[in-house]
């Protein structure tokens, strides 16, 4: 066979796109999802994932790689009467970029460990740092870490001995964030969707911005592309089946993968049911994807749809509360083969809503609490009790 131009091309493999070779995916829209006079920003991002060759299932995870906010960097490079255009070494290899440039494409310069105050310790005579990083005030090093960034160590103990390059040798390579995919790949072919809590706070005098939720939130235009990769999830996925009934708790931005699980089943005619449970401050402003899910339970791709608004009575009401509420049902759902799934903030709600479960257990199968446990282990075990939690 001849090999013309045009069977080369065909032959040659296009690029997977991965981890260490991201898709630079184009935002097709940016979405506030909080009605005017939430104290929350919640944005919903939507994605092209044309020519990428990319496509995931519900419960997948998308990698994004952000860039430092241009504000921050621009404060370390004045802090350190720095030249932004001076070249520095980023990596083993020998790989180049100007200064400017690595502080907002490569560095992780928002966050402090233990070993960079170690390091940095040999670039000053500032005595608090060289107290710091003394064996013995392990603890005090830890917490200075804690809420704290690049600039905050800069200005903290310097006078600085160091070139630019010096310094961020220190730092390490900024790590992709993970974010539930929003969308389901059947309903949406060729696009991903996040929904995405825009971080921001108060720390140490300082106002302080989530690096990818801010950028998304206050940078990321339509028609601007952001560096993508799929990252599969093993341990939190639908049920093939769709005769299986599922339960969900995600309140916040917990609601991602669940609006993932409810598109894909909507569009493959699922016949298990679906129960969901949704929480949030206000029912008028944060409601996230109301009319959405209210379309979804008049057309029967939800069954069942409870939801939870913390600050709208005298008395905080969350998720874990309007599962007690329907404990008889909920344990129904169960003893018939229902998958139960939580999605959200680890520290508190995870395990408010696990201790309800075990409460449900206990009361509506008239069992001991250690007996109640292993109920819910042997969920776990079988893949019928599946947590996405961070």
């Amino acid at each position: 066979m001849q090999v013309t131009a045009e069977n080369a091309k065909k032959d040659k493999p296009t690029p997977a796109f991965s981890r260490t070779n991201p898709f630079p995916a184009k935002v097709l829209k940016n979405v506030n999802l909080n009605g005017e006079g939430s104290s929350k920003e919640t944005r919903h991002l939507e994605l092209s994932l044309e020519g990428s060759g990319l496509s995931y299932v519900p419960g997948d995870a998308l990698g994004v790689v952000p860039e430092n906010d241009p504000e921050l960097v621009a404060a370390l490079i004045e802090e350190m009467h720095w030249d932004g255009q001076a070249v520095v070494t980023i990596n083993k290899q020998g790989e180049t970029l100007p200064l400017k440039e690595a502080l907002t494409t490569f560095f992780e310069i928002t966050l402090l460990n233990k070993k960079i105050l170690q390091q940095s310790a040999s670039f000053t005579e500032n005595e608090a740092l060289q107290n710091l990083v003394l064996v013995e005030n392990a603890a005090q090093l830890k917490e200075y870490c804690y809420g704290r960034d690049l600039l905050d160590m800069l200005r903290d103990f310097g006078p600085w001995k160091a070139s630019s390059q010096e310094i961020v040798s220190l730092l390490r390579k900024m790590p992709p964030r993970l974010y539930s995919i929003a969308s389901s790949f059947t309903a949406h072919p060729g696009e991903v969707h996040l929904t995405i809590g825009a971080v921001r706070y108060t720390s140490n005098g300082r106002d302080r911005k989530g690096v990818c939720s801010v950028l998304c939130a206050e940078r990321l235009k339509d028609g601007d592309t952001i560096p993508v990769f799929v990252q599969p999830n093993k341990h939190f996925h639908l049920s093939e089946s769709g005769e299986s009934d599922i339960i969900m708790v995600g309140p916040g931005t917990g609601i991602a993968p669940f609006r993932s699980f409810i598109e894909e089943r909507a569009v493959n005619k699922a016949t298990g049911r679906t129960w969901l449970f949704f929480g949030d401050q206000h029912a008028a402003t944060d409601f996230l994807y109301q009319s959405e899910l209210e379309k979804y339970q008049q057309e029967g791709a939800v069954t069942k749809l409870d939801t939870a608004f913390s600050r709208d009575s005298e008395k905080k009401v969350y998720v874990q509360h309007k599962m007690l509420e329907n404990s008889q049902e909920l344990f129904a759902w169960l003893e018939k083969g229902a998958i139960f799934y939580v999605c959200g903030d680890k520290e508190h709600m995870a395990k408010d809503v696990h201790e309800a479960l075990i409460t449900v257990i206990e009361k509506e199968g008239a069992r001991a609490r250690d007996a109640a446990e292993a109920y819910l282990k042997d969920m776990q075990q079988n893949g019928r009790y599946q947590r996405d939690v961070y």
